[in-house]
Formats: structure tokens, C-alpha cells, sequence
């Protein structure tokens, strides 16, 4: 697995592209179709995976469906992926997991030394606390790739996991 990030947009989202043996996976194509379609080249892409619908994962969605004619979460199309629903930032809210890889792609749940925003339609505290919990039980070695900023690993960010749930408990 090869992954490439570009950062797309007013907000710089990573946008992915996820090299497999079968052919190449967009996660969260946030904006700038042209330059996602530049950077792909003669790809065969397989996929759009989007991990929560906020405009900025989605803002070039439309036009790359279109122009590779493919399906949005077309989760059979994807060798070896787990779906995990992370709800809290956003109600839709999933990240994706390469457990052969050891690689996670949270969007805006997890981010490096902190966890995504509640305090935006659909996003939810009670939520957020069952994500947090739930994601514990995934190996410290994981590598997460968020939807902005810096990669970093499960590990680390369960080091500040205490400190998430008693904010959000509050």
C-alpha cells in the first residue's frame, strides 16, 4: 500500500490517494478536482471513500464520481478494509482501517493531539465518548491519517484519551 496526501482547499483537508494492488482509492476529495485529477495521473481508481459529509471532505466528490465513473463507498471494491463507525465529530463520521497495513484513516475524529470538534450540526459529546472507547480496543502501533494537519499513531493519541473523556464528560 502506497499513500499519498494532498492538501486541498481553504481549510487544507488531506485528501488521500491510497495505492493498492487492484488500483487507487480517494479518501475525502475536499476541493480542487483538478489538482486530485493531476495527481492521480492514469490510475485506474477503484473508489471514492468519504469519511463524513462537512464540505470540506466533500467539495470535489461530485466532479470525481463523474469524471472516473465511480461509485461513492463502494466498500467491496477495497481488499481488506474495515468500516468503523466513529460518530461524535459528525453523526456520519467512519474511519477506515487497513488492518494488514496497521493504517487508519479518521478524517476529522481523531487528529494529532486532539480529537475533532462536537459543537457542529450532528456532532455529539455522548458520541464522541463511545468513539473514543470503542477505538481503544485497536493496537497502539496504528498509524492514523486525519483529515488535517499532522499523521500520528493510535498510540500516542490514546495517551490523551483520559484527558478527551473528562472534557467531555464536563
Amino acid at each position: 500500500m502506497q499513500i499519498k496526501k494532498i492538501e486541498v482547499g481553504d481549510l487544507a483537508t488531506n485528501c488521500y490517494l491510497v495505492k493498492v494492488d487492484q488500483g487507487l482509492i480517494i479518501i475525502d476529495p475536499g476541493d480542487e478536482a483538478a489538482k486530485i485529477i493531476r495527481e492521480v495521473g492514469k490510475e485506474k481508481v477503484l473508489t471514492i471513500l468519504v469519511t463524513h459529509s462537512h464540505f470540506d471532505h466533500i467539495g470535489a466528490l461530485k466532479e470525481l464520481l463523474s469524471y472516473y465513473n465511480v461509485n461513492l463507498n463502494a466498500y467491496d471494491m477495497v481488499p481488506n478494509l474495515q468500516i468503523i463507525n466513529t460518530p461524535g465529530h459528525t453523526s456520519d463520521s467512519k474511519t477506515f482501517y487497513f488492518a494488514e497495513a496497521k493504517v487508519m484513516f479518521c478524517g476529522d475524529f481523531l487528529f494529532k493531539d486532539t480529537f475533532g470538534r462536537t459543537d457542529l450540526e450532528t456532532g455529539s459529546n455522548q458520541d464522541m465518548l463511545k468513539s473514543l472507547e470503542n477505538i481503544l480496543e485497536y493496537p497502539n502501533d496504528i498509524t492514523l491519517y486525519p483529515g488535517h494537519g499532522e499523521v500520528t499513531t493510535l498510540g500516542r493519541e490514546k495517551h490523551h484519551f483520559k484527558d478527551y473523556l473528562n472534557y467531555l464528560n464536563s
